[in-house]
Formats: C-alpha cells, sequence, structure tokens
C-alpha cells in the first residue's frame, strides 16, 4: 500500500495521526530523502507527540533512545557494516518504534530476511511544503 501527504511542517500532525495506526502493524520506519528533507523533524515531531522534551539527529552517535520506546539511528556518517558490528540490528528486538534514517538495500534485506515488518517513508521538497511518500515494504 502507498499513501502521499503533502503538508507544510505545522501540518506534520495530519502524517503523526496516520502513522499511529500504521505502528500498530509496524514497528520499523525507513526514512529516505536529501540532507535537509525533514528526516529528523518528523522523528522529532513523533518523539513530541509522546511526551520527549527534545529530539535530536543521532548523526555523530549514530543511536538515540528516547522516552516511550522510541529509537532513532541515523545511518549517514556510517557504514551498514559499522552498523552490525555494533550490535545496533539486535535492537530492532526490542518493542517501541524504531526510526532509521539513510536505511540502504543490504539493511532493508535484511530485514525481510530476519521476517521484521517495515514501513518507508519517503521525504522530498516541494516549494515551502514535503512530499510523505508511505510505502508498506
Amino acid at each position: 500500500m502507498e499513501k502521499t501527504f503533502i503538508l507544510a511542517e505545522n501540518e506534520l500532525n495530519i502524517l503523526l495521526e496516520f502513522l499511529d495506526e500504521k505502528l500498530k502493524k509496524y514497528k520499523i520506519v525507513l526514512l529516505k530523502g536529501n540532507l535537509g528533507s525533514g528526516k529528523t523533524t518528523l522523528v522529532r515531531e513523533f518523539a513530541k507527540k509522546r511526551g520527549v522534551e527534545e529530539a535530536t539527529s543521532p548523526t555523530f552517535s549514530i543511536q538515540q533512545v528516547y522516552e516511550s520506546d522510541i529509537y532513532h539511528y541515523d545511518l549517514y556518517q556510517t557504514s551498514f557494516e559499522k552498523f552490525l558490528e555494533l550490535g545496533l540490528f539486535d535492537e530492532f528486538e526490542k518493542e517501541g518504534v524504531h526510526f532509521i534514517e539513510w536505511a540502504d538495500e543490504n539493511l532493508e534485506k535484511l530485514l525481510k530476511m530476519a521476517g521484521f515488518k517495515y514501513i518507508v517513508i519517503e521525504i522530498k521538497t516541494k516549494d515551502d511544503k514535503r512530499v510523505y511518500k508511505v510505502l508498506d515494504a
């Protein structure tokens, strides 16, 4: 299934409500988009809705864990192999929602092989709005 949203940043709650329903079935969300497209902003707003004061990009730390069982990974500065070496793939066994920025095809293949269900959100900029394409994998 695919669903597309075209939203300004202050309209993200529409997408977040849709995600609330999706996350009853899925617990892993792969975020794809160019630098500055709004991947971290989406996670920040999701976390804020669940009472997390401040969610920041884990670009340099690779992983952030927030209250309310929210896990946030950023693979921009690391390789898939390093991600595995650090044992972060095992984190997906934990209850909660796992947001992964910059996931590649290797991670997607491994998720499928391990039997994890996930969704992909592709984010593109369009004028002063963002286009969020949500895909079931």
